[in-house]
């Protein structure tokens, strides 16, 4: 078995691959911006997973230390942020953070509480997107730009499971349902931009072709919804296969976020 199989087959909890103690430079910002989405999905799918019992020990492991990365990266992100108006979104997706926490620890998961953890987790995507969009603004290069768009295949992965989760409860089954479908296509479009994009190195086409491979193991995984009637194995294969691609494609984020760099 290769390494990254033996970690897994640990079920070790790998991310991030790419974090620093601290903000670099714009770059590196939009990358964590970004990493902040992610989480706020990836933190989702672990809650509905706990609350299923599926894969129960990683799911815990998985919200833990879902939990303090991003505390970590909002602290580094408003002190980095360079205008008032960024700051001014990290300081809303403050408050919403504190709100979505309480939802997550207050009590053990359970169904009755998933509808208020979607729309806390839909809170704090929408504002960590925010930010992302804004730091990229800021940044005003085409590499930033990829650097995003990377970055939200991260939170894609992480969504897609959270949707097949809460589906699968039978928590907002048609929604659920429906998002699931537009962040599928969503991906798939993105994937080949960043597969398209001149500023690709050959290193980062090769993480790129890994993440496609990655992609196909997800992709089956989440065609075998049966909304309100789950089915254990095909919950727990989606959940660690959505772990796989989001750590390629972590990988691949942190590499296109250091070619901005001297």
């Amino acid at each position: 078995m290769k390494r990254r199989d033996i970690l897994w087959a640990s079920g070790a909890v790998l991310l991030p691959v790419t974090a620093r103690a601290q903000v670099v430079d714009l770059n590196d910002a939009i990358n964590k911006a970004g990493r902040q989405r992610m989480l706020s999905q990836r933190m989702a799918k672990s809650y509905f997973a706990i609350g299923q019992g599926v894969e129960p020990e990683l799911a815990d492991r998985t919200l833990a230390a879902s939990m303090t990365l991003f505390d970590r990266q909002l602290v580094e992100l408003k002190m980095f942020a360079p205008q008032p108006l960024i700051k001014a979104t990290y300081t809303q997706l403050e408050s919403a953070w504190g709100d979505y926490k309480a939802a997550l620890v207050g009590e053990r998961p359970g169904k009755s509480h998933a509808d208020e953890v979607i729309a806390l987790a839909s809170k704090v995507l929408a504002l960590a997107h925010q930010g992302t969009g804004q730091l990229e603004k800021v940044a005003d290069r085409p590499l930033g730009r990829l650097v995003n768009i990377s970055g939200r295949q991260r939170m894609l992965s992480q969504r897609m499971a959270a949707l097949y989760l809460s589906a699968s409860w039978g928590v907002q089954t048609a929604t659920s349902t429906a998002e699931l479908t537009k962040a599928r296509d969503e991906f798939v479009a993105a994937h080949q931009l960043l597969k398209g994009a001149p500023e690709a190195t050959s290193s980062i086409k090769a993480e790129l072709e890994l993440a496609q491979m990655q992609w196909g193991f997800f992709e089956s995984a989440l065609r075998t919804l049966k909304p309100g009637n789950p089915d254990p194995r095909h919950m727990s294969h989606v959940f660690t296969t959505s772990e796989r691609i989001l750590q390629v494609m972590d990988g691949v984020t942190g590499m296109y976020s250091k070619l901005g760099q001297v």
